[in-house]
């Protein structure tokens, strides 16, 4: 893994007074840059506190599928939910997919095809040449329970001072709470392009979408940075009115 990067910009949106906030983009089964990313903002947090005390981590979903150890991340993010750290786990549209697929892997086989074979193998499943019913009860299987429930806890959306923290988006001009669950987690170009008098009172900060590199266009902040695609792994850090990221690059 090679370093970190910091870019500070202001802003007039802050997050609350004295909390710091880290939120983090897709990981997709990248479960090594996961965990130099985890170093990185405990140093980070080290430099005012001690631990994770004083700091929120949000997890914007996506953390299975395409890369080489869903089930890693899984069982690190579970051992961060133990912890004394505060973290917020969203639900991002490959979960989501997971999900309808264990329910009716039949009508739901597509998630094979989107990254789940790579989340089968990571699980000991080999996919080749099984039905996806045959391959939905085997990962039922396999699966542990506190995974399984960790997945079915996810939530759609978190709000901290004038941030708003989803997966992929919002529909533009309609309200957070009359949001459609597929939009939040699935949403692509409607929501970057929302005109000016559509865009929500909020600072979304997203993933879903793979960038080059972080974007802060004031009104968003998008930290998928493409980790499983050899890109890199974002988080952006929040204080007060400022804003900047810390980015691991793979090997």
């Amino acid at each position: 893994m090679l370093g970190k990067i910091f870019k500070r910009e202001k802003s007039d949106a802050a997050a609350p007074e004295g909390k710091r906030i880290y939120a983090i983009g897709d990981i997709h089964g990248c479960a090594d840059m996961l965990a130099t990313l985890l170093d990185s903002i405990s140093e980070d947090v080290a430099e005012n506190t001690n631990d994770f005390a004083d700091a929120t981590l949000v997890f914007l979903g996506d953390y299975i599928d395409r890369g080489p150890d869903s089930r890693a991340v899984i069982d690190r993010l579970l051992e961060l939910k133990k912890s004394d750290a505060e973290a917020i786990f969203l639900k991002g549209n490959h979960e989501a997919s997971m999900l309808d697929f264990l329910d009716a892997p039949e009508d739901l086989y597509q998630w094979l095809e989107w990254g789940g074979e790579e989340t089968l193998e990571s699980y000991g499943i080999d996919p080749i040449g099984k039905t996806p019913t045959a391959l939905a009860a085997e990962l039922r299987e396999q699966m542990p329970v506190d995974h399984l429930r960790f997945f079915k806890s996810l939530s759609l959306s978190h709000i901290e001072g004038a941030y708003l923290f989803v997966h992929a988006g919002l529909r533009p001009g309609v309200p957070l709470k009359e949001q459609d669950p597929m939009d939040l987690m699935w949403i692509r170009k409607r929501f970057h392009n929302t005109p000016p008098a559509e865009r929500p009172d909020h600072v979304v900060v997203h993933g879903h979408h793979p960038e080059d590199k972080p974007i802060d266009a004031g009104w968003r902040i998008a930290v998928d940075t493409g980790a499983c695609y050899g890109g890199m792994l974002t988080a952006v850090v929040l204080e007060g009115t400022t804003r900047r990221f810390i980015t691991i690059k793979a090997d």
